[in-house]
């Protein structure tokens, strides 16, 4: 089972918000001054397309949201984000996966495929759709606790995982760490992130075969090179 608990919830009355999240049918046309669309993620590996067991993956933590200056730039999975459709960035799941999300503040519920990377903020387990937080009545307070339970898409055990210990503006920082890395650990890896607010450069180490053995690797960078360290599904 994939279960993974980041914070402790309480029950309330439970509303659910729908429409339910639907894989995109189309891609959106670009917008003035954004980069032309390109089209989702393609199929994954054959071996990433065992579905999820509906029910099986349950993760709580607190949630966040993004709207203006990230709408209309483009998500990590090549989709022209829109901050009024139901989508969420998360740092593991796969692309495609539908996730019910319960605000355990006050028991509203909503849908959200993922189609982004993040949040990049300790605690914080995902990062939701201005349209997602609105339904579920924290977009005053910003963030608020939630359950995430997987309902369907790709199987999230399958695939590849690594660790993020840095995001850098300049780039010999990010290069610097990357060398004193790369002694002990292997690959290490810089990801450039164009961001409303400049270029970043992620440095991520290792490529393991599963998010257990990319955790064990998170908390050796935390106690060795007192780093802080995320968890990160690699998508290429």
């Amino acid at each position: 089972m994939f279960s993974v608990i980041a914070a402790a919830g309480c029950a309330h009355h439970t509303t659910t918000v729908q429409p339910p999240a639907q894989p995109p049918s189309g891609i959106p046309p670009s917008l003035p001054g954004q980069p032309a669309p390109s089209p989702p993620s393609g199929v994954p590996p054959s071996a990433e397309q065992q579905p999820a067991t509906p029910g099986e993956y349950v993760e709580e933590g607190v949630a966040s949201w993004y709207g203006f200056p990230f709408n209309g730039r483009r998500t990590s999975n090549g989709e022209i984000y829109d901050m009024n459709e139901f989508t969420a960035a998360h740092r593991t799941l796969p692309f495609g996966a539908v996730v019910r999300v319960t605000n355990l503040s006050n028991g509203r519920e909503t849908e959200v495929r993922i189609n982004d990377r993040g949040p990049f903020v300790a605690n914080r387990v995902i990062d939701l759709s201005h349209a997602a937080a609105e339904a579920l009545e924290m977009i005053g307070p910003g963030t608020a606790p939630v359950r995430l339970t997987l309902l369907s898409g790709p199987n999230p055990g399958i695939g590849f995982f690594g660790v993020q210990v840095g995001a850098f503006q300049n780039e010999d920082n990010a290069e610097r760490l990357q060398s004193q890395l790369e002694a002990r650990y292997s690959p290490v890896t810089i990801a450039i992130y164009d961001s409303p607010y400049g270029i970043f450069h992620r440095v991520r180490v290792g490529r393991v075969p599963n998010e257990a053995a990319a955790a064990a690797l998170a908390a050796r960078l935390r106690s060795e090179d007192h780093l802080t360290t995320f968890v990160i599904r690699l998508d290429n």
